[in-house]
């Protein structure tokens, strides 16, 4: 192996945490633009020179440059009448999951960690301190000698091993997990100035890479829904927006339960991020009947009616609701006794480690 020394330069490594510190705010800047590099960079360079991050010495030019050579942004070339600009490569992606991961799992407890593991044990995962009667097939590395050879002194009053004193240590079994998280961008999710659509996004951004890194067997599904429902791919996350939609609740538990029915896991759930009433409904002939006034019987109705069979075939919803209004939480207590899975209420600012505790937690069932 090969190494080569340099001297240190104080003002190189300043520079490089300088760096650093604005790309984590650049991070945070296309979560509130929907992915939009350039309009982050305009952002960035008007708070850096309200506070005085920029200078002669350090401009946005410099900044933008040195995302480029560490390949966190490309420029794409010019087509037709448009002259080309910067979007976010890969490693710009992957850097955005793993910051968001970072943040939320800051806040969990040190307890709150976990794997995914069954009440059922089986031959992979952590050791439980038990240990049972050796069985063919059981590999010799699970072997508990300090027991076996008790067992054998027991039996005949020497340390001669036979197969009856053969003693194994449990082990937690490890078993997958399908997931399906639905994110309202309904209009409502950035009603009032409150912002409730980035940090939904940064949850889902983080689950996307606790399972890459962490989870590799396991699958993730987004399913945005509004108007409708729709799913999207991971990779298009940091771009999504809210629009001017109502909150079809319905149509994204029928596609989260469509998408799993296909699912080969034996563990499935749906994960919901909400912060309003269900208003839309999808008729049989694909109409969508809107009604923003109130808890609309009918629309409440269907949506508890689809709660209940997702029950019925063995999916749980976990919904965190963006919002304590009291006629809400009336409705979403029902939604989860129908569907007997769980609710939980939070400001914006907690929703993220609640998403994360939740979704390690849920995944403790038999496979």
């Amino acid at each position: 192996m090969e190494y080569r020394y340099a001297r240190f330069d104080p003002d190189l490594a300043h520079l490089r945490e300088v760096f650093d510190k604005l790309e984590r705010i650049f991070n945070e800047l296309l979560l509130l633009t929907d992915g939009d590099v350039e309009q982050a960079l305009s952002h960035l360079e008007r708070i850096g020179r309200r506070y005085g991050w920029f200078n002669e010495r350090l401009s946005i030019d410099d900044f933008r440059r040195w995302l480029e050579r560490r390949d966190i942004v490309r420029r794409t070339p010019p087509t037709g009448g448009d002259g080309g600009g910067l979007v976010l490569g890969p490693r710009g992606e992957r850097g955005l999951r793993s910051q968001a991961l970072e943040t939320i799992f800051h806040g969990l407890l040190p307890d709150a960690r976990g794997e995914h593991r069954t009440r059922a044990p089986g031959q992979g995962g952590e050791r439980t301190g038990e240990t049972r009667p050796w069985r063919f097939g059981d590999p010799t590395t699970a072997i508990d000698f300090n027991a076996s050879f008790r067992n054998a002194f027991a039996r005949g009053g020497s340390l001669r091993l036979d197969s009856d004193d053969l003693e194994v240590f449990e082990t937690e079994h490890n078993t997958s997990c399908a997931t399906v998280l639905l994110v309202d961008i309904s209009h409502s999710m950035i009603l009032y100035g409150e912002d409730r659509i980035t940090p939904a996004k940064r949850v889902a951004l983080a689950l996307c890479e606790l399972i890459k890194t962490r989870y590799p067997k396991d699958a993730l599904h987004v399913v945005l829904f509004g108007d409708d429902a729709q799913e999207v791919a991971l990779a298009d996350l940091p771009y999504v927006g809210v629009g001017p939609y109502h909150t079809n609740t319905r149509e994204g538990l029928r596609r989260a339960r469509e998408i799993l029915r296909r699912a080969r896991s034996a563990n499935k759930q749906i994960l919901m991020i909400t912060d309003g009433k269900p208003s839309a409904l999808t008729e049989p002939d694909g109409s969508i009947y809107k009604n923003p006034m109130g808890l609309d019987r009918r629309i409440v109705n269907k949506t508890l009616e689809e709660a209940g069979q997702c029950r019925r075939v063995g999916i749980p919803i976990t919904t965190f609701m963006l919002t304590q209004d009291p006629s809400l939480v009336d409705f979403v207590e029902r939604f989860t006794a129908e569907n007997r899975g769980r609710a939980f209420y939070a400001s914006p600012d907690d929703i993220s480690s609640f998403v994360l505790v939740d979704f390690v937690r849920n995944r403790r069932r038999r496979g």
